[in-house]
């Protein structure tokens, strides 16, 4: 396993990282792959971006992000309070539809799995960035979903891109501003973990189909 500074440097470097695509199909179990994913086609790659939002989210509600992929789905709770301009944007792309048809560019096996770019490139974004700075001793443990940015960026820098945790501890520093934690479905996120080769490059394609926000 690589150390915290190299695996620091992994997620700027994925940030870059040419991806392989992929696009949507109906759910239909009987045609499932050995990996329990429906094979899809590949989206074409696009270029998206939206207006920063100016409103927060309400501290006092819980905010669920649904992923429907073709391997599954798995929901994300916003840590609204730790992270409240991140959240607001992630929220607020949601509700765009700005994730929908876009794919996990970048699965590392026993490290992350990283998706939110509609160029599949790596380099994509929303047109904006938001920053949260992580407090002091801040730590990436499975299941734990933050945002991605390159080593230039100032910590707590984010767009649109995000990666979950699938290692017990990513070892990463706190620069990466959290977005929240796997409250469903984390046996589907590991699941899509292993699908990854050693250019950290998927083997197969895995399409976030739909993303919804639910509030409680």
């Amino acid at each position: 396993m690589p150390d915290a500074r190299t695996r620091a440097s992994l997620l700027a470097v994925g940030l870059v990282a040419l991806a392989a695509a992929g696009c949507g199909g109906s759910k239909q179990a009987a045609k499932l792959d050995a990996h329990g994913c429906l094979p899809v086609d590949a989206p074409s790659p696009s270029q998206r971006s939206e207006s920063k939002p100016t409103e927060k989210l309400d501290p006092s509600k819980r905010y669920d992000v649904t992923f429907d992929t073709n391997c599954g789905s798995f929901t994300v709770r916003l840590a609204v309070r730790t992270s409240p301009n991140t959240t607001a944007s992630f929220a607020n792309l949601v509700r765009k539809k700005f994730f929908d048809g876009t794919i996990f560019h970048r699965i590392v096996p026993g490290f992350v799995i990283q998706g939110g770019d509609p160029t599949q490139r790596g380099d994509g974004g929303p047109g904006y960035t938001t920053v949260d700075k992580p407090p002091v001793g801040t730590t990436y443990p499975h299941g734990l979903v933050a945002m991605a940015k390159t080593q230039v960026e100032p910590p707590g820098t984010a767009g649109s891109q995000f990666f979950v945790v699938t290692a017990q501890d990513a070892g990463l520093p706190p620069e990466y501003a959290v977005l929240g934690r796997v409250v469903k479905g984390l046996p589907i996120v590991d699941r899509i973990g292993t699908l990854g080769d050693a250019n950290e490059q998927p083997t197969e394609t895995v399409e976030i189909q739909h993303a919804t926000l639910a509030t409680s």
